[in-house]
């Protein structure tokens, strides 16, 4: 692994991390043995299912940088991204500060390995920061006092969800915690969430695919249907083309009007809505 002279303070490298695995899927070097040897039995997974993890992966992140664009071209200039993962290229605040250089932007994660990167990387950026905070637990998120400096939920903010809410294995905690943020947005803010998709894979592949993350330090991860992925949303207007694989989310010069996305093929869908 690259990245530090040493195992950072609360890291097990013989414990899969699903920030490290990530990680892996983008191409990066901050990852261990045991994070690629349970990658590689996702990716093999995914191939027998006839889905392209690492390109899945991508597209996502991707999906990331194309919504934070056009939201910082909209006026959006709060930026609040929750599980982040490790920082990569094209993170949230350069992309954000390459458009509207005024932003504000707050990074939230409960992993060791994010934490220690994301706050070497930051350390001398004073318009971007990095708090430790549990997405189950929305109100020490919302409570820290380092976010509230920073963001001022009375203005629009996107609140960013971005393939974090399959590692909450409870619906109603998942649905809780994005409900409870969205309270706090004010009209004009977005929300920006990408979740994994079945489409129509065999009950046996995704239960093998849970196994897998099931040893992970996450500890699982869990699978929703369109119906369930689409209600994180209530309360806000889906922006155009709506809740679709995130690869065709505003790519290149956009959708034909007759576009219909293909909801059988395993996913990563993704959207985001606006708060009227």
């Amino acid at each position: 692994m690259s990245g530090y002279g040493e195992v950072p303070p609360g890291v097990d490298p013989t414990v899969p991390s699903v920030a490290r695995m990530y990680d892996y899927y983008l191409g990066g070097k901050d990852n261990y043995e045991s994070d690629r040897i349970a990658a590689e039995k996702v990716i093999e997974l995914g191939r027998q299912a006839g889905a392209d993890v690492k390109g899945t992966a991508l597209s996502n992140r991707a999906f990331l940088v194309r919504a934070v664009r056009t939201l910082a071209e909209a006026g959006i200039r709060q930026f609040l991204d929750i599980g982040t993962g490790l920082p990569t290229q094209e993170n949230v605040h350069e992309v954000a500060l390459r458009h509207a250089p005024d932003s504000r932007i707050v990074y939230v994660d409960n992993d060791p390995t994010v934490l220690a990167h994301a706050r070497a990387l930051l350390a001398d950026d004073r318009q971007t920061t990095v708090v430790q905070g549990d997405l189950t637990d929305p109100e020490s998120i919302l409570g820290d006092a380092v976010l509230q400096e920073r963001i001022d939920f009375g203005e629009p903010v996107a609140v960013i969800f971005c393939a974090i809410l399959h590692f909450i294995p409870d619906d109603e905690a998942a649905a809780n915690a994005v409900a409870r943020f969205r309270q706090e947005m004010c009209s004009g803010s977005h929300l920006v969430l990408s979740h994994l998709f079945p489409g129509q894979v065999a009950e046996e592949m995704v239960t093998e695919f849970g196994r897998i993350y099931h040893r992970t330090a996450t500890g699982s991860i869990t699978v929703r249907s369109l119906k369930q992925i689409r209600e994180f949303f209530t309360g806000t207007e889906l922006l155009p083309p709506g809740l679709v694989p995130v690869e065709a989310w505003r790519h290149g010069d956009g959708l034909r009007e007759d576009y219909v996305p293909d909801y059988r093929t395993p996913s990563c869908l993704g959207g985001i809505g606006r708060v009227p």
